[in-house]
């Protein structure tokens, strides 16, 4: 196990001296994973997936957390399916619409490192929201899956490699060992551009307990492993992207109106209920759906001042706003 935090005197070398060939491109191979403490920064986080696209934070929440999400989601995880291909799992069950199921659930959703982490690491955009929440069960005797990015979701676009669009957090909801599969990922393939193909020994496994989340970047390769054991093992994918792409699970049809009306302000706008960047996702007749959702005898329509902070972003919005405002 590696520990470092930039604060004291920077992170391990993130490659060892290896020429690869042509496929490759690139020195990615090491030896040990990153871990963090539990009172990690930011920073620290930030500093790890800059260099080298993931890092581990251990034991980041409490059991007692995942102890009372487990009694609320366990009868769904029960009633799921089984994937029907190998990138899915045919032995791995995918169980979501978690905001809704488990109120436990909402605070790993809202968990302060995560949140700030996905913030800094998305600030690029005017907004971040929620992308899914899922738990994946991988049942004893799953092969390992096909190392991928995650960027893949959005039509398979190549978005360039300083335009972060996702940040990624698998929590461990059961300890990951070798033996049971845990998280492969290739250190400093989010470097690389284009389509890659790595060998299985490029990688290391993202071996941690209970409560840990492992952070990683949509640009770097990763996988399920090969489940050797007996126990299944479980994650809690959680995964955050810019305001301005669509999600993966559809968190209004996943959360019935009825429970995102009871829903703290703060939970709906990391849903995707705020405006992304000036206009997207306005309701009826130019309304924010903040306002109809919580406040509707107060709904009023959006004006050009929802693009101001997008204009401190861009400075090409900053020029349109001086346009359209005068």
């Amino acid at each position: 196990m590696v520990e470092a935090s930039p604060s004291e005197g920077g992170f391990p070398p993130a490659r060892a001296s290896l020429k690869l060939d042509t496929v490759f491109q690139q020195e990615v191979h090491v030896m040990e994973a990153v871990h963090l403490p539990s009172n990690s920064t930011v920073e620290d986080v930030t500093a790890a997936l800059r260099e080298h696209g993931y890092c581990i934070v251990d034991e980041l929440v409490p059991a007692s957390l995942m102890d009372s999400i487990a009694d609320e989601m366990g009868p769904y995880v029960e009633a799921s399916p089984f994937g029907i291909d190998n990138m899915l799992g045919k032995l791995t069950k995918r169980t979501g619409a978690m905001i809704a199921r488990s109120p436990a659930a909402r605070d790993l959703v809202m968990n302060p490192l995560a949140i700030a982490v996905a913030g800094k690491w998305l600030e690029k955009a005017t907004t971040m929201r929620l992308h899914l929440t899922q738990i994946i069960s991988v049942f004893p005797g799953s092969p390992a899956q096909p190392l991928h990015r995650d960027e893949l979701a959005w039509d398979f676009f190549k978005f360039p490699l300083d335009y972060e669009v996702q940040c990624n957090i698998l929590w461990a909801f059961t300890d990951f060992t070798i033996e049971n599969g845990a998280t492969h990922v290739v250190p400093g393939s989010h470097l690389v551009e284009g389509d890659q193909k790595y060998p299985r020994d490029q990688s290391i496994q993202a071996a941690m307990k209970r409560g840990s989340a492992l952070f990683y970047t949509g640009k770097i390769y990763h996988g399920a492993g090969e489940n050797r054991s007996d126990k299944v093992r479980q994650a809690i994918n959680i995964t955050y992207a810019v305001g301005w792409v669509r999600q993966e699970e559809n968190q209004y049809l996943s959360t019935p109106l009825e429970i995102a009306q009871t829903l703290p302000e703060d939970l709906l706008k990391v849903m995707g209920y705020q405006l992304g960047c000036f206009a997207l996702g306005y309701v009826g007749d130019a309304e924010d759906p903040m306002w109809v959702l919580h406040r509707p005898e107060e709904r009023t329509s959006f004006g050009i001042e929802h693009m101001e902070k997008t204009a401190g972003k861009q400075d090409s919005a900053s020029s349109f706003l001086e346009e359209v405002g005068q």
